[in-house]
C-alpha cells in the first residue's frame, strides 16, 4: 500500500466498523452522474460561500462559473494524462478569457477575433477527445467573460478569477482520482455494461412478439445499440489512455478482461438466429419463448449487479436466481421434440454461455498476452490537415458556429442589447453538426430555458436572502450537472435558474433579466437552426445509398472475420476479428442515426423515409444474423460443404457491395440461387448443429436480397 494510501486509511479505517459508513460508501460511489455532480458542486460551494458571506458576490461567482467550465470540459483520463489535462485548460481559459477581456473596448475586432478563435478551437478539439473538452471550455469561459465584464472592477479579474475557479475544481478532481485512480476505468466499464443491461430488457420483449411488434422492437433495439456501442467506444478510449500511461500493465489486466467480457455479451445480445415473429406462432414454443424473455430479464439484472460492484468495489455475486432460471430453461428444452433441430437450440445455448461467463467471472481467466486495441495511428499534422476539407462536417460546424456567434455579436452590438452575448451562449448548445440534432436541441433549449424562467421566478420569491439564493444556486447547479447526459431538456431547466440565482447575487436582479434572457435564447436558436438550414445542410436521403454500402461493405469484412475463424484455430489476440466486428456495428449505427435524423427534417426533405426505415431494420437483423454466427465461432463448420456454402454467400454479399447501383437487378438473380442451394441443403440436412449453421446462412442471403431490392429504389444521383 503506498503512503498516500496509508495515510487516508489512519481515517477511513475506523469509519469501517459502523455499518452507515459502508451504505453511505456503497451510495456515494454507486451512481457516476451524481458522483460528479457533487464534486462540482462542492467545488463551487468552497469557492462561492465564503465570498459571497464576505459580501463579495461577484468573485464567488466569477470563481464557481470557472469551476463549472471545468467540470463541463473534464475528460476522462489516466492521472497523469488529466495533469496535462488540467495544465492545458487552464491556459486556454486564460488565454480566451484575456483576449475577451484586452479587446472589450473594440467591438469590431472583438466580434471577428470570436469568429476566427472559434474556427480554430474547434478544429483543435476534433484532434482527439482531450482536446476537444479543453477547447470546448475555452469557448464557454470566452463567453462568460464577455457576459460578466460589466461587472468586473479590472479588466484582468475576471480572467484569472475563471481559471482560478477551472484549477481548483481540477486539482479537487484529481485529488478524488489519485485516492482511487481505477476510477474512472470502472465507471466506464460499468456504463458499458449497464447500456447492455438495458439492450437486453428491450431484447426480452421479442420473445414472444409477432411481425408488427417485432419490426418495432428491432428498430428500438438498433437505436440501443447505438448507446451501447458508443460505450464500448469509450471503454476503449479510457482503456487505451490507462495503456499509455501505465509501466506495468498487470493491474490493467482484469480491466481488460472485463471489456472482452463485454465485447462477447454484447455479440452474443445482438445475435439473432431465427425469425421469432414465426417461431411465436407456434403454440408448442410459448413457453420456451418465454423462459427465454424471463432468462434475459434475469441475465440484465445480473449485469447490472456486475456494474454496481465495479463503480462500489463489492465483489460480485452471481445471483443464484439467473442460475435456477438457466436451469428450468434447459429442462423445459429438454422436453421439446427435435431437441438436435429445435431452432432455439442456438439461442438457449447463447444464453447458458452468457451466464458461464457471468458466473466465472472472480475466477482466474486472464490472458497470457494484453489484446491489443484500436488507436488512431495518425499524427497530430495528419488529424489536423483531414479536418481542413471544405467536406469534412467538423470545419462545416466550426464555421457554421462561428457564423453564428459573428451574427449573435453584431445583434447584440448594434441593438445595444443588455448582455446580448447570452445569444451567442445559446448558440454554443444549440447548434450542432447535423440539422436533426440542432432542431433536437433547440426544442430542448427553449422549452427548458422557458420552464426553467417559470419555475425560477417563482423559487426565487421564497429565497429573497443572500443565503437562500445561494443555497438555490447549488441545488440547481448540482441538478443541472446530475441530469446532464441523463436528459438534456432537464438540465437546461436547472441550468437556467442557476443563471437566474448567480446574477441575483451580483446584481440583485436575477428575476428582471430572466424574460430579456428567453428572448435571447430565441434569437441564438433560431440562428443556430438557419445556419444549419442554409450552410451545407446534409440531408439524410442524400446520405443513405452510402451509408447502405458502407454498412454492407463492413458486414462483408465481419462475415469475412467470421469464416476465416471458424477456417483457422482462433488465436488468443482476435484483433481483426473485434476490429471488423466494431466497424460493422458502427457503420450499423451510422444508418440508424440518419434514420433517426430524417424524422426531425423538413417533409420536404424526407424523401425515402420508408425505405429508410426498412433498410434500417434489415442492415440490423443482417448485422444480426452475422453476430450469431460469429458467437459460435468457437465451434468449426461442421463440413467442407458448409464452409463452401459459407463463402458462397459472402462472395454474394460481396458482389452487392461493389456494384450495388439504381436499378439494377442482376444480383438479386445470383442471390436466389445461392438460397434455393442452401434450401436443398437444408432438406438434405438431418443433424442438428449442420442444419442450424445452414438455416444461418439462409438467413444471411434471404436478408441480402431484400436489402439489394429495397436499395434499388434508391436515386443515388439525386441532389
Amino acid at each position: 500500500m503506498s503512503e498516500k494510501n496509508q495515510w487516508l486509511s489512519v481515517f477511513i479505517n475506523p469509519l469501517r466498523k459502523h455499518a452507515w459508513f459502508e451504505v453511505f460508501r456503497q451510495t456515494f460511489w454507486s451512481n457516476p452522474d451524481r458522483l460528479m455532480a457533487a464534486k462540482a458542486t462542492f467545488a463551487i460551494a468552497l469557492l462561492a460561500v465564503p465570498f459571497v458571506a464576505a459580501g463579495k458576490s461577484v468573485i464567488g461567482i466569477t470563481l464557481a462559473l470557472g469551476a463549472l467550465a471545468g467540470a463541463l470540459s473534464e475528460t476522462d483520463d489516466h492521472p497523469r494524462g488529466r495533469i496535462k489535462s488540467l495544465a492545458l485548460k487552464v491556459v486556454s481559459f486564460g488565454f480566451s478569457s484575456f483576449a475577451v477581456a484586452l479587446l472589450n473596448p473594440y467591438p469590431i475586432i472583438l466580434g471577428f477575433g470570436l469568429a476566427i478563435s472559434t474556427i480554430g478551437f474547434i478544429l483543435i478539439g476534433g484532434l482527439s477527445e482531450r482536446y476537444r473538452g479543453v477547447t470546448f471550455g475555452a469557448i464557454l469561459v470566452g463567453i462568460y467573460t464577455m457576459l460578466g465584464i460589466d461587472n468586473s472592477t479590472s479588466w484582468y479579474l475576471q480572467p484569472i478569477f475563471l481559471s482560478a475557479g477551472a484549477l481548483f475544481y481540477g486539482l479537487l478532481s484529481l485529488v478524488l482520482l489519485f485516492y482511487h485512480p481505477w476510477r474512472l476505468l470502472e465507471e466506464q466499464l460499468a456504463r458499458g455494461y449497464l447500456a447492455l443491461a438495458t439492450y437486453l430488457e428491450e431484447k426480452a420483449k421479442l420473445f414472444p412478439s409477432d411481425k408488427t411488434r417485432q419490426g418495432q422492437l428491432r428498430n428500438q433495439l438498433a437505436l440501443q445499440n447505438v448507446e451501447l456501442v458508443a460505450a464500448l467506444d469509450r471503454c476503449k478510449d479510457v482503456l487505451n489512455s490507462y495503456g499509455d500511461a501505465v509501466k506495468d500493465e498487470e493491474p490493467l489486466k482484469p480491466y481488460m478482461r472485463y471489456f472482452m467480457l463485454l465485447q462477447s455479451l454484447h455479440e452474443r445480445a445482438a445475435s439473432s438466429h431465427e425469425r421469432y415473429d414465426l417461431l411465436s406462432d407456434d403454440p408448442e414454443n410459448k413457453e420456451l419463448l418465454e423462459g427465454i424473455g424471463q432468462t434475459l430479464l434475469q441475465l440484465s439484472l445480473a449485469i447490472k449487479q456486475f456494474a454496481n460492484s465495479l463503480l462500489t468495489g463489492t465483489p460480485y455475486r452471481h445471483p443464484v436466481s439467473l442460475a435456477w432460471m438457466v436451469n428450468a430453461l434447459k429442462d423445459q428444452f429438454e422436453k421439446a421434440e427435435n431437441k438436435a433441430t429445435h431452432p432455439l437450440a442456438p439461442l438457449i445455448n447463447n444464453l447458458n454461455r452468457s451466464h458461464q461467463s457471468l458466473a466465472k467471472l472472480n475466477e482466474d481467466q486472464q490472458r497470457s498476452i494484453t489484446p491489443r486495441l484500436a488507436k488512431d495511428e495518425r499524427t497530430i499534422g495528419e488529424r489536423l490537415k483531414a479536418q481542413l476539407n471544405w467536406n469534412h462536417p467538423r470545419l462545416r460546424y466550426a464555421i457554421r458556429l462561428s457564423l453564428c456567434f459573428l451574427v449573435g455579436f453584431a445583434i447584440s452590438e448594434g441593438f445595444q442589447i443588455v448582455r446580448g452575448e447570452w445569444i451567442i451562449l445559446t448558440s454554443l448548445f444549440v447548434c450542432q453538426p447535423s440539422y436533426s440534432e440542432t432542431r433536437r436541441r433547440l426544442l430542448q433549449r427553449v422549452l427548458g430555458t422557458l420552464t426553467g424562467v417559470i419555475a425560477g421566478v417563482l423559487i426565487v420569491q421564497l429565497f429573497p436572502t443572500s443565503a437562500g439564493q445561494l443555497l438555490l444556486m447549488l441545488a440547481s447547479a448540482f441538478t443541472f450537472l446530475f441530469w446532464l447526459r441523463r436528459n438534456y431538456s432537464i438540465s437546461v431547466i436547472f441550468i437556467t435558474i442557476f443563471v437566474l440565482s448567480a446574477f441575483s447575487l451580483i446584481t440583485d436582479e436575477g428575476v428582471a433579466i430572466m424574460f430579456p434572457r428567453l428572448v435571447d435564447t430565441v434569437i441564438g436558436s433560431v440562428l443556430a437552426i438557419i445556419s444549419v438550414r442554409l450552410l451545407w445542410p446534409d440531408w439524410q436521403y442524400k446520405r443513405l445509398p452510402g451509408l447502405i454500402k458502407e454498412a454492407l461493405s463492413k458486414n462483408t469484412a465481419y462475415f469475412q472475420a467470421i469464416i476465416n475463424e471458424y477456417e483457422h484455430e482462433s488465436t488468443e489476440d482476435d484483433f481483426d476479428y473485434r476490429v471488423a466486428r466494431r466497424q460493422a456495428h458502427r457503420a450499423d449505427n451510422a444508418l440508424v442515426l440518419a434514420w433517426r435524423g430524417m424524422q426531425m427534417e423538413p417533409k420536404s426533405r424526407q424523401h425515402f423515409r420508408k425505405q429508410a426505415f426498412t433498410l434500417t431494420y434489415l442492415n440490423h437483423a443482417l448485422l444480426s444474423y452475422l453476430s450469431a454466427l460469429g458467437a459460435h465461432r468457437q465451434q468449426q463448420l461442421t463440413t467442407i460443404e458448409l464452409l463452401s456454402i459459407a463463402k458462397d454467400v459472402l462472395a454474394a454479399l460481396q458482389k452487392v457491395t461493389d456494384s450495388m447501383q439504381v436499378q439494377n437487378g442482376t444480383n438479386s438473380k445470383h442471390i436466389d440461387n445461392l438460397m434455393n442451394e442452401i434450401k436443398e441443403h437444408l432438406n438434405n440436412t438431418e443433424q442438428g448443429e449442420t442444419q442450424q449453421q445452414f438455416n444461418l446462412l439462409f438467413n444471411i442471403a434471404d436478408v441480402t436480397a431484400h436489402i439489394l431490392k429495397r436499395a434499388n429504389v434508391l436515386d443515388i444521383h439525386q441532389k
